[in-house]
């Protein structure tokens, strides 16, 4: 399938509404029980048991618009359907929980494994959507595995320490707005290495 490209609105729907979605379930039924199968789950397993539905039919459109899927979204949506399975079967909200901690680790040991082969493997994702100097890439990765690091740790605080709740509002939205601000002021520091785009037509 050859690769196309769609509007930057609706890729951002497609990434961003099913964590909004499993959060507006999460309000729904947060304060119910389920009886399924002769079994009893609380609001949170159910909605983690939709999230990975959702999730996987989200990526499934993705890749059928644009024909590609980044390692990353293809990652990502095993760890969700492993920990929601496991979330789901064994009854348990803390694997749904836990599958933030080890998402963000994973990600940080991978871009350390780069960072002491002196190499960047930020680089050879981004690399062609964002042109920079291998010094700005290399900076770059060091800051973004200190922060999943950090992610990670604070995911394991979150969720060990504060209620549900809270988890579930900071994992919508306080690890993504994190996110974004990290990268929107890397990009600016780090502006004097970032290359002009070569014109083809020369």
């Amino acid at each position: 399938m050859s690769e196309k490209t769609i509007p930057g609105w609706l890729k951002q729907t497609l990434d961003l509404g099913p964590p909004l979605l499993f959060f507006v379930a999460y309000l729904y039924m947060r304060d119910e029980t389920y009886a399924i199968g002769g079994t009893e789950y609380d609001g949170f397993i159910v909605a983690a048991g939709i999230f990975v539905p959702i999730l996987l039919v989200s990526i499934a459109v993705l890749w059928m618009l644009t024909g590609k899927l980044s390692r990353m979204q293809v990652f990502t949506a095993v760890m969700v359907v492993v920990f929601g399975g496991l979330t789901v079967w064994m009854n348990d909200e803390r694997f749904f929980k836990m599958k933030t901690t080890i998402v963000y680790a994973v990600f940080a040991g991978i871009l350390g494994i780069g960072l002491l082969q002196g190499r960047s493997y930020l680089a050879w994702v981004m690399a062609e959507f964002l042109p920079m100097q291998d010094e700005g890439w290399m900076k770059l990765t060091r800051r973004l595995t200190g922060l999943f690091l950090a992610l990670a740790v604070a995911n394991e605080v979150i969720w060990r320490t504060m209620s549900t709740d809270a988890w579930v509002k900071i994992e919508t939205f306080g690890f993504p707005i994190a996110m974004f601000l990290f990268l929107w002021l890397q990009i600016l520091s780090l502006q004097r290495y970032i290359e002009e785009p070569v014109d083809q037509r020369e």
